[in-house]
Parts: structure tokens; C-alpha cells; sequence
């Protein structure tokens, strides 16, 4: 009896104890969710992220992608002087923020300080008229984007040229202005201004991208693809033709690889390739007006890259063929509006060859009402930058030249088709016009028409430079990124351009070859990132006040309704303590 009576007295206390831990193991869960961070997603953005190289062993571009930060909008602490445009303020804490910044109002200086100090960013977030959105190749922009355009787009490329060449130790993105992101941005320009920037405490925005640290991209490839319209030989004759190349690269660089299309370069100059090509191969295929040259067109890779792919094609060749090569006609960014083009040669302009060439085009130009100017820079063969992608055939001694808009010959991984370089750079009756230089230059030698003002591609003939193709092709490269490294063998652009060849010439050949180990690229281009409105520890714990409370209330009052007030009391009681009787 007094062992029965002992077990019910311990199950007495232990099931209230047993019932009350239970209890309690529900509060904590909730309230452990009630202290967890109360997020709302605010929107979803498209970003792509500065571009991750080595040069020699060298890191450059940006060498992280993930993001998880709170958002602000200036390098200074806000309410600061500096936040409103003075000097006194003080630079900020911003090792755990992602700064969102307009190219609208740049202040460039700071920027460069900012990143030549090596100051360490949680992100950089860079946000750009939607002008230069690849996507927007049917808008013409609006009356309030035309002012600023030029402003942005000289602001654009000091800061691409700036981003490509640093090292920077954390993740820069670019993305693109829209309704939802400058919502967010206003609201964080807000709150940075009144002094209550996004922290743990305050709440605020927070920025989110989920990605892999980036990877080593192994053996990058580049794919050049040549066309051919043999020559007519007369009877008897057993001697290989002369031939003529037309060479374009279509390859192009920029800080952010996803949006580098290179309307002007060089997609001006592939376009330029591929209605040359459809013109001449109209000629050629009627025996009566095939020309005694054989023509031989070009699209090489690796051109921001000293034209490394040019070097291998050429290298490719057989002696005999190299040896037949008349001359070279390079193509490079002639889609400008303006009315001047340049000739760049190696050769001294003195050279036989070198002054046919620009008389040629100089006769035809001046027909067009076009200038066209001539550039000499002599190779430095211990040199191993090559600007030109004519110098890779002057150094194997073939003669060539390049045809540009560009007057000076571009530092490396400058003008390749970078951010600023979109459909709306380029002109489309500059290309056209592009075209008839150099197809009419080209027929006049091949038929023997110098210094005779005949049109063999006149507007009403139906050898006539077809706008349509043209801008239908500049509407394509305008939208596909082409950045060597990141095209594969059979990517959707380059079975476009062999077809668009094959369509027009015969025994296209495709040859890949593997980047030389100068360069070395990462993946991770692009990405989505994730806004989410924050809310305040402050308002957390006011939450957890609040929820703790009513289930406390919430307990009591079940306790007491089941078991009566005693058994609420006894559980707050010290339990008696059991001595062991010795014997």
C-alpha cells in the first residue's frame, strides 16, 4: 500500500512537469520563428556581373557573385555633407552593404578612389538607362533619354574602362532601370538622406544572389569560319588566281560579357562581310561576270585577344595560298554616323600595293561624299600587342589593311564592343554606305574599272546593297553577346554565320582552335537578384513582446480552466526536495 500510494504521488508531479515542458517546447518554436527576420520579396531584377579574367597570372574584374546585403545609395554616411554633394562627410562602414548607384549622376571620381584604395563593398550595383539594354533594339529611346545619352555614354565607357582594368574584391553587377528598381532605389535614397540606413536594427532592403563562387573556364575556344568564291580562269591557263580577302572579327569584350554585343565592333563590320559577300556571289555564280580573282572571305575570333584566332587562321594556311593573297581588306566598326573613315596600313603608304588600295577607295569614297584618310603604323615585331588585325597578315608579309572609323588604333580590350556599344550607336545608312566603298573598290579592281565612273552595285540594279539584310543582321548581333570564351562550338550565332556563308560561297570551312593561356576567363555572367523589404530588430522584438505575452495569458488561462488555479501555482513551485534515508 505504501508503494502504490508513493508511484501515484510521482505521477502527480510528473505529469503537470511532463505537460508544461511540452508546453514550452511549442513557445519556444514560435517564438523562435517570430525572432527570425521578416522578409517580404519586393521584386525580382535581371542583373549581369563584371567580367573575372586573369592577364599573365594577373586577377582583374570582379572576384566574387554571390550577394546577401542590406542596400544603400553613397559611399558617405548619410546625413553627411557628402550625401547631398559636400566634402566633409565621412566614408562609411560598407563592408556588409550592397551600394546601388544610377549611372544617372555618377560621380566617377569617387568611384575610382573608392576602388584604387581597395576598400572593401559588400556589392556594387550599377544601374543603366534602359538606352543600353541589348533587349531595347527596337527603341529609339525616349525625348527625356536623348539629352543625357551622350553624358551616359562617355560616363559609361570611362567606367567600363576603369572596372575592366581593376582588381576588385567583391561582387559589381550591372542591371537596367525599370519601374520596380527605381521604386526601390528612390525609397533607399530616402531613408540614406534622413540618416536611417538599411541595417540589422532599422530594417531596410536586402539584396540577394544566390550563385557559385565563379569557375575557371578550361580551354576557351575560337571558332573562325572562311568562305570561298573562286576565280574564272581562261583557257589553258594553269596558274593560280590571284585572290582578295575580306576579313571582319566577330568576337567582341566588354566589362559585363552577358551585354557585350558590339553593334559597331565589329558587328557593323561582320554585316558588312556578309552583304559583300551576298553581292559578289550574285557576280560569281554567272560565268559571264566571274572575275579573274578569287575571293576569299573571313570571320575570325580572338580579336580583342592581339586577334589571336586571325593568327592561327593564317597560320593555317598552305604557302601557296598565302602566297596568292593580292591583298587583305580589314573590316572594323564602320557603322558610325560620321563621314570619315580611315585606312590603317603597315606598309609604307609609297608601297604599290598600299597606294592601289587607298585610290581605290579614295575614287569610290569621293563618289559617296565620304573622306577617307590614311594611317600608317609600323609593326614592332618584339611587340606582342596587335591593335590591327591587319598586322597579323603584314607580319607573315601578305599586304592588308584595316578600314575603321576609329582614327587611333585602340588600347587592349578597349573598343570591342563594350556596354555603351548597342543598336542605337549604330547607323544603318552608314553601313550601307560602308558596303558600296568597299564592294565598288573591290569590283573596279577585280574588273579593271579604275578611275572609270561605272556602278557596278547601283541603287536600281539589281545588284543593289539590300537594306533590309542588312538591318535584319544588325538587329541579330545586336542582341547576341559574343564573347569568345563563352561561345561554344556549336553555339546558335555561329551555325548562323557558317549558313549565312554557305548560303553565299562554297567550300566553307569551320576551324576551332583553344585561346592561347595569355588569357584566363571565369563563368558566372549573369544572374537574378532578389529584393526584400526588411523588417526592423526593433519591430521584432516589440513582435516577440507581444507574442510571448498573449501566450503566456493564452497558457494561464487553459491551465486554469482544466486543472484549477492550485495546479497553475504548483508549476511555478519549487518541487520538494526527496531525501534518501540512510539506513
Amino acid at each position: 500500500m505504501g508503494s502504490s500510494s508513493s508511484e501515484r504521488k510521482s505521477a502527480a508531479i510528473l505529469e503537470p512537469t511532463m505537460y508544461t515542458a511540452s508546453m514550452m517546447a511549442v513557445v519556444v518554436l514560435i517564438l523562435l520563428a517570430a525572432c527570425a527576420d521578416l522578409c517580404d520579396g519586393v521584386t525580382v531584377v535581371d542583373v549581369y556581373r563584371l567580367v573575372q579574367y586573369d592577364l599573365s597570372g594577373v586577377p582583374f574584374g570582379s572576384r566574387f557573385a554571390s550577394l546577401n546585403h542590406h542596400a544603400a545609395s553613397s559611399l558617405f554616411s548619410p546625413g553627411t555633407a557628402a550625401a547631398s554633394g559636400g566634402d566633409s562627410a565621412a566614408a562609411a562602414d560598407l563592408s556588409r552593404t550592397v551600394l546601388i548607384l544610377p549611372l544617372r549622376g555618377l560621380n566617377l571620381t569617387l568611384i575610382r578612389e573608392y576602388i584604387g584604395q581597395r576598400k572593401i563593398l559588400g556589392g556594387l550595383l550599377f544601374l543603366l538607362p534602359s538606352i543600353f539594354n541589348p533587349e531595347n533594339v527596337d527603341n529609339t529611346g525616349g525625348t527625356d533619354d536623348v539629352p543625357a545619352e551622350g553624358v551616359s555614354k562617355d560616363i559609361l565607357v570611362e567606367l567600363e574602362r576603369l572596372l575592366i582594368h581593376a582588381n576588385v574584391p567583391f561582387p559589381v553587377y550591372f542591371a537596367f532601370e525599370h519601374d520596380d528598381i527605381n521604386a526601390v532605389l528612390a525609397d533607399v535614397e530616402r531613408t540614406d538622406v534622413a540618416g536611417q540606413p538599411a541595417t540589422a536594427t532599422t530594417g531596410g532592403y536586402k539584396f540577394v544572389v544566390a550563385a557559385r563562387e565563379p569557375r575557371k573556364i578550361g580551354s576557351p575556344t575560337l571558332t573562325n569560319i572562311q568562305g570561298w568564291l573562286p576565280g574564272l580562269k581562261a583557257d589553258g591557263d594553269s596558274n593560280q588566281l590571284p585572290t582578295i580577302a575580306i576579313v571582319a572579327s566577330y568576337d567582341t569584350f566588354g566589362a559585363a560579357p552577358a551585354l557585350s554585343v558590339g553593334s559597331d565592333s565589329n558587328g557593323s563590320g561582320v554585316v558588312a562581310l556578309l552583304e559583300i559577300a551576298r553581292l559578289f556571289s550574285i557576280l560569281y555564280s554567272n560565268p559571264g561576270t566571274r572575275g579573274r580573282y578569287n575571293l576569299l572571305f573571313g570571320l575570325t575570333s580572338g580579336g580583342p585577344y592581339n586577334y589571336n584566332g586571325t593568327y592561327k587562321w593564317l597560320h593555317s594556311f598552305d604557302q601557296r595560298l598565302r602566297e596568292s593573297i593580292d591583298y587583305a581588306i580589314c573590316l572594323n566598326s564602320i557603322g558610325s554616323s560620321g563621314d570619315k573613315l580611315w585606312v590603317h596600313v603597315s606598309k609604307p603608304p609609297e608601297n604599290e600595293y598600299i597606294k592601289k588600295i587607298f585610290e581605290g577607295i579614295s575614287s569610290v569614297a569621293e563618289e559617296l561624299g565620304l573622306n577617307v584618310g590614311l594611317k600608317h603604323k609600323k609593326i614592332n615585331i618584339s611587340n606582342p600587342r596587335v591593335a590591327w588585325e591587319h598586322e597579323q597578315f603584314s607580319r607573315l608579309r601578305v599586304t592588308a589593311a584595316t578600314l575603321s572609323e576609329l582614327s587611333l588604333a585602340p588600347e587592349l580590350l578597349e573598343s570591342t564592343g563594350g556596354l555603351s556599344d548597342n543598336r542605337h550607336v549604330v547607323n544603318e545608312a552608314s553601313v550601307v554606305r560602308s558596303v558600296k566603298l568597299v564592294a565598288e573598290s573591290l569590283a573596279r579592281h577585280i574588273y579593271n574599272h579604275e578611275g572609270k565612273n561605272i556602278n557596278v552595285f547601283a541603287d536600281d540594279s539589281n545588284l543593289a546593297v539590300n537594306p533590309s539584310y542588312i538591318r535584319s543582321w544588325l538587329d541579330l548581333l545586336s542582341r547576341t553577346p559574343r564573347v569568345a570564351p563563352f561561345l561554344s562550338k556549336s553555339d546558335p550565332l555561329i551555325v548562323a554565320l557558317k549558313k549565312e556563308l554557305t548560303d553565299h560561297t562554297v567550300e566553307v570551312n569551320v576551324q576551332h582552335e583553344v585561346l592561347d593561356g595569355l588569357f584566363t576567363f571565369y563563368d558566372s555572367t549573369s544572374g537574378k537578384l532578389h529584393i526584400y523589404q526588411v523588417a526592423s530588430v526593433t519591430f521584432d522584438l516589440l513582435l516577440l513582446l507581444v507574442l510571448g505575452s498573449y501566450l503566456i495569458i493564452l497558457f494561464s488561462f487553459l491551465v486554469i480552466t482544466t486543472r484549477g488555479l492550485d495546479d497553475l501555482i504548483s508549476i511555478f513551485r519549487r518541487p520538494p526536495s526527496r531525501k534518501v534515508k540512510t539506513a
